[in-house]
């Protein structure tokens, strides 16, 4: 448990200046996932493709912050510090943890 507080404070500070620095996109990533949501069957395909661009944007944003990070630490350390980025994103930015996880 002690690990998981280790990065709070630091990963909840990136984690507000994303939700500030990126605030277009997360808007885009409601809309589009609206969008989608409303669709007919002949549109869903494409909307769910535009909605999957939106994510994938907020999650490279969110894993270039993470790794920024981490290569300012070694080893153990830096990958504590990815997991405890990860979790995070995966309570504030549940849209955004999927896609980070494979970046």
């Amino acid at each position: 448990m002690i690990f998981r507080r280790r990065f709070a404070d630091i990963v909840g500070r990136q984690l507000d200046l994303f939700e500030t620095e990126y605030a277009d996109l997360i808007i885009e990533a409601d809309e589009a996932e609206a969008a989608y949501d409303k669709s007919d069957r002949d549109d869903s395909e494409e909307l769910f493709g535009d909605y999957m661009l939106v994510v994938e944007a907020g999650a490279e944003a969110l894993a270039d912050l993470r790794d920024h990070y981490a290569s300012t630490l070694e080893g153990e350390v830096a990958e504590e510090y990815r997991d405890a980025f990860n979790r995070g994103v995966l309570k504030r930015f549940p849209r955004f943890a999927l896609e980070i996880e494979d970046i």
